[in-house]
């Protein structure tokens, strides 16, 4: 501890005069001058130097705050809103043109939809011209296979009639001679066969 020549002089009578008596072993640490058992901050007698020191403080400060601090706050927030304004703008910007892009496609995709339907149509009714074209060449095959059957079929009944007749005269014949025993003539036999398949 630094302690200057004057002071060290003025408080050594007093140090040894309270050390010889007893007194208390910090009696070496008065100020002298000063009243006893007074906080220097709480004594009325500085408050005018108090109050003098606490506006230059306080003035400083404000310059301070004034001339350096705020500035800069300003300056970081003024770059702040601008970057955020630019931020909202170019999010704007890129909304609008993804809804672009949206209403473009959804126009493209109904086109789409709108030419698939129409080519749905056309293959279906394509496909229906077809269907009938080839069932009306099924039906007239079928229909000719018909015709040529009828008349096969009918040839071989006039043929099957014309060998029945002979067959019903032959048995005619065979059953009267077993049964009478003897021969009838032709004629007689057809003419009983012709009255029987009317």
């Amino acid at each position: 501890m630094f302690v200057t020549s004057a002071f060290a002089e003025e408080s050594a009578p007093a140090a040894e005069g309270t050390a010889g008596a007893g007194a208390e072993t910090h009696a070496g640490t008065a100020v002298p001058g000063e009243a006893h058992g007074t906080f220097p901050p709480f004594d009325p007698a500085t408050f005018p130097s108090q109050l003098l020191w606490l506006a230059i403080t306080f003035g400083l400060f404000y310059l301070f705050l004034k001339r350096v601090v705020m500035p800069r706050l300003g300056g970081i927030i003024d770059v702040r809103n601008d970057r955020i304004t630019q931020d909202l703008d170019h999010a704007a910007k890129l909304k609008g043109e993804a809804d672009a892009a949206v209403a473009a496609y959804e126009q493209e995709l109904a086109e789409a939809k709108t030419k698939a339907n129409a080519i749905g149509q056309q293959a279906n009714d394509a496909a229906k011209a077809e269907a009938e074209i080839a069932r009306k060449k099924v039906e007239a095959a079928l229909d000719k296979k018909l015709g040529e059957a009828e008349a096969s079929i009918a040839s071989i009944k006039a043929n099957a009639m014309k060998e029945v007749g002979s067959i019903a005269e032959d048995t005619a014949s065979a059953i009267v001679e077993a049964l009478v025993g003897g021969k009838a003539s032709k004629a007689e036999i057809a003419a009983a066969v012709k009255s029987v398949a009317r």
